[in-house]
């Protein structure tokens, strides 16, 4: 595999996702519009002002310069279009239809990664799930939603196409990592099985995007999204959104009485 396939967001979903599982990833450009990605920088700007810069430890998971809000759905109503994206919910359910009766939101975080900062260690998203053996089954996949131009020299995030099929032992060489270069307004998509990273940003550049992830029903949600989006907040969004976050029961997991706390 030598590429990240492209596709627009006009382009048919079983192409898209036909793509997706042969690579491990995809990006699709005209995904969101320049309005929409106004309103979430509007709606973020007090929190990502508020977060602290991560200080540089060579040991830690996020590299020096980088500002990390999460609990999105509560914090940015512009977020919801990006979660309910047609195209993007087609690749997710035919990506992990077949092991779940629904999926939810994993993960929700804005992340802004400043000049210096280092490159990530390629990881994959389904790591936490360690029980289950390299290669494993298809657990999560996430989508990385360009607010800014993402660049190689701007740290745009590293992607070794096909690594969601290898086997543990395997190590990607140089060769097999590429940036996922995209023009804001673009989304990556990748498995949770798939090598990645962010890349380091040796630009003047802040690289700005947000991340919503996507996990099985039955799986626990790496974010806890019952403490980010409580009941009463999440009792005034679309009920699609609240499907989103878990509130619907997958089959007898997750019931629960309304009539508690009124």
């Amino acid at each position: 595999m030598t590429s990240i396939p492209e596709f627009d967001s006009k382009d048919k979903s079983q192409s898209i996702a036909s793509a997706f599982e042969d690579a491990g990833a995809v990006v699709i450009h005209n995904a969101q519009s320049a309005e929409n990605i106004s309103a979430i920088k509007q709606e973020l700007r007090p929190h990502m002002e508020a977060a602290p810069l991560e200080m540089d430890d060579p040991e830690g998971f996020y590299p020096a310069n980088t500002r990390r809000v999460i609990a999105l759905i509560a914090r940015s109503p512009s977020t919801h279009p990006l979660a309910l994206h047609s195209t993007v919910n087609n690749v997710v359910a035919e990506h992990l239809g077949s092991n779940c009766e629904s999926y939810h939101l994993h993960v929700t975080a804005a992340l802004e990664i400043g000049p210096g900062a280092r490159a990530q260690v390629l990881h994959r998203e389904s790591d936490p799930f360690d029980y289950f053996p390299i290669p494993r089954p298809n657990l999560v996949m996430s989508a990385m939603w360009a607010l800014t131009d993402f660049r190689k020299d701007n740290g745009a995030t590293l992607i070794v196409p096909g690594s969601h099929k290898w086997e543990a032992e395997r190590t990607a060489e140089p060769d097999e990592i590429l940036n996922a270069e995209m023009p804001a307004g673009s989304v990556l998509l990748w498995t949770g099985g798939t090598l990645h990273a962010a890349a380091a940003n040796v630009s003047q550049d802040w690289r700005y995007g947000i991340i919503l992830s996507y996990g099985l029903g039955w799986l626990r949600q790496e974010e806890n999204m019952f403490l980010d989006t409580p009941a009463d907040i999440a009792a005034n969004m679309p009920e699609e959104i609240r499907d989103l976050l878990g509130f619907k029961p997958h089959g007898s997991l997750g019931l629960f009485d309304p009539s508690v706390g009124g």
